[in-house]
């Protein structure tokens, strides 16, 4: 090993498996889950490389081993890429044992039954003279795999686990898809062996290798692929499980973790658990960064007690997360909703650890005022003002790990906390008057449709309006793409006028399409009649639309808004 606990290098399937080495599933690791849509890609992929005019070589992607004596290796990521192509080899073993059975060639398909074998799926130990398999899978799926499968025997169907029946499944689908690839060849086990042969040199992997799980969550988060969170959130189980095996914990306390960690993924989606799982540590402890979660948490959580300590303190943040990301399925108030709809819309995660702190701690209607405020301070600071991220944070965390402990008891404690992010009137004003959205990105356009909504309940007094209604549309006064009418911009200066907030407004959606690029007075006649009274107000006020008119607009357009997005006392 380097110095730096990891090496990376370039291997074919021929050098991984053909060498005498082993590599193991950890223990809780995930089932068997690839189906017929994976397995039909990596087919097409590999007879894409065996066309004359193919591709040289198919990359199977990153595969990520810990090993402590580079013999043993355990797969942290890429088992069901090393457990598909390893039933691809059984695939091609069951057309030789075919010929072998009927007699056909029997002594030459014998013996490459036996070299395939050793090479690819297993080795007899030099010293103990056992054989050894290549490949041991997890704990669910090792006995199903040893037994059934690799011995290519009868493969049972019924009381077996659906990751069972899936690697039945995947044998079953690549014998058929082999079995007819050599079909019409004379000399079907030459042709078999000569498959194998060609991709296991066309068939390469980047592996990484670690020596340890800090390590390898170092590699998750910093490999930027499909797959890394998945196995990331695997490494913490496994973690957890290692240590109840250590403690010597009971079969019932294995099977309970199982069981509630799988319902919370499943819930969650494996993919977005790291997230939730950090926002969580931090609404309850010191702040850390999530290159940092998985060193913290080996530190901190050390035994069974601290393991169902920290499941139990999951599932109970658990809920509320979900009411944050996903707002609908709630059982928040309409209210409440809302909020966190918005906050979505925003893209603003910062302050979810204080607001679970907060949720916590506080009663419904403080925790919903608190919500709303940030609401506000969010769309001043990151909509408006674009205020550093990083000092969002802390500041957010901060506030989290005060409510946690009990230090902040009111709304007014925590917005006494949160006044350093709060932009001053002043600055806020300024960076909304000058404010550029491009529309053209269809998250920007629902926030203008919020801003410009919010702004017309505010004038017009329309409290029912929603920027989520398909009755209306964002009008660009000066168009986007503006025709001869509008001859007095210069292609630059229409560039930089057309996505300014005061050149927005809101039109019924007929509205929109019958002004399309049409000059100003053409607009200006439409524009009288519009329901809006934001939008009316352009009309009445401007008896042409240059940039001069904009800026105006939008001047105004930044004093409703320092009425609508404020917090009193801040």
């Amino acid at each position: 090993m380097t110095a730096t606990n990891f090496r990376t290098e370039n291997n074919t399937l021929r050098k991984l498996l053909g060498n005498g080495l082993t590599y193991r599933v950890p223990q809780f690791q995930r089932d068997y889950s690839w189906s017929e849509q994976e397995w039909e890609d990596l087919w097409q992929d590999l007879l894409g490389t065996l066309r004359d005019d193919g591709e040289p070589a198919h990359y199977m992607g990153y595969l990520v081993l810990q090993s402590s004596d580079d013999r043993v290796f355990d797969v942290i990521d890429g088992q069901q890429r090393l457990t598909t192509v390893s039933v691809l080899v059984l695939a091609v073993l069951k057309g030789l044992q075919r010929l072998v059975d009927a007699g056909i060639d029997a002594a030459s398909n014998r013996q490459r039954m036996d070299q395939i074998r050793g090479t690819y799926l297993g080795y007899l130990d030099p010293v103990t003279l056992v054989a050894r398999p290549k490949l041991t899978l997890n704990r669910n799926n090792n006995g199903y795999w040893q037994s059934h499968v690799v011995p290519l025997g009868a493969m049972p169907q019924r009381g077996f686990r659906a990751s069972e029946q899936l690697l039945r499944a995947a044998f079953t689908w690549f014998d058929e898809k082999v079995n007819g690839l050599v079909a019409s060849e004379v000399d079907k086990g030459k042709a078999l062996a000569s498959f194998l042969e060609r991709i296991s040199d066309r068939l390469f992997f980047t592996v990484i290798t670690v020596t340890d799980e800090l390590n390898a969550y170092k590699v998750f988060e910093t490999l930027n692929a499909r797959g890394v969170r998945l196995s990331a959130t695997d490494l913490l189980k496994n973690w957890l499980f290692s240590l109840l095996a250590r403690d010597g914990a009971s079969k019932e306390d294995v099977a309970a973790l199982e069981d509630r960690w799988e319902a919370m993924v499943g819930r969650l989606g494996a993919e977005d658990f790291p997230d939730f799982l950090r926002v969580h540590w931090n609404s309850r402890r010191e702040f850390t960064r999530q290159a940092g979660l998985f060193k913290t948490i080996r530190t901190q959580v050390a035994d069974r007690g601290s393991v169902f300590a920290l499941l139990r303190e999951m599932e109970e943040d658990l809920d509320h997360y979900l009411a944050l990301v996903e707002p609908e399925g709630s059982s928040w108030s309409e209210s409440a909703k809302e909020s966190a709809r918005i906050l979505k819309l925003f893209r603003v995660e910062r302050p979810h650890s204080m607001l679970i702190a907060a949720r916590r701690r506080f009663p419904p209607n403080v925790f919903e005022d608190v919500l709303r405020d940030c609401v506000v301070l969010s769309f001043r600071a990151s909509v408006i003002c674009g205020f550093s991220a990083g000092e969002q944070e802390r500041v957010f965390s901060d506030a989290a790990l005060a409510i946690a402990a009990g230090k902040l008891e009111s709304r007014k404690a925590v917005l006494d906390r949160l006044r350093a992010i709060y932009p001053a009137d002043k600055t806020f004003r300024a960076a909304f008057a000058e404010k550029v959205v491009r529309t053209t990105q269809a998250r920007n356009a629902r926030v203008v449709r919020y801003l410009l909504c919010r702004i017309e309940r505010h004038v017009g007094g329309r409290a029912e309006i929603s920027f989520d209604s398909d009755s209306f549309n964002i009008e660009h006064v000066l168009p986007q793409n503006p025709g001869t009418e509008w001859g007095q911009f210069t292609e630059a200066e229409a560039e930089g006028l057309v996505y300014r907030l005061g050149n927005m407004t809101l039109t019924k959606s007929g509205d929109n399409a019958a002004m399309g690029n049409a000059g100003w007075s053409s607009k200006r006649a439409v524009l009288e009649r519009s329901e809006f009274e934001v939008t009316r107000r352009i009309a009445r006020e401007n008896e042409s639309w240059d940039a001069g008119r904009i800026a105006a607009h939008q001047a105004w357009l930044a004093t409703q808004a320092l009425a609508i997005w404020r917090i009193d006392g801040l």
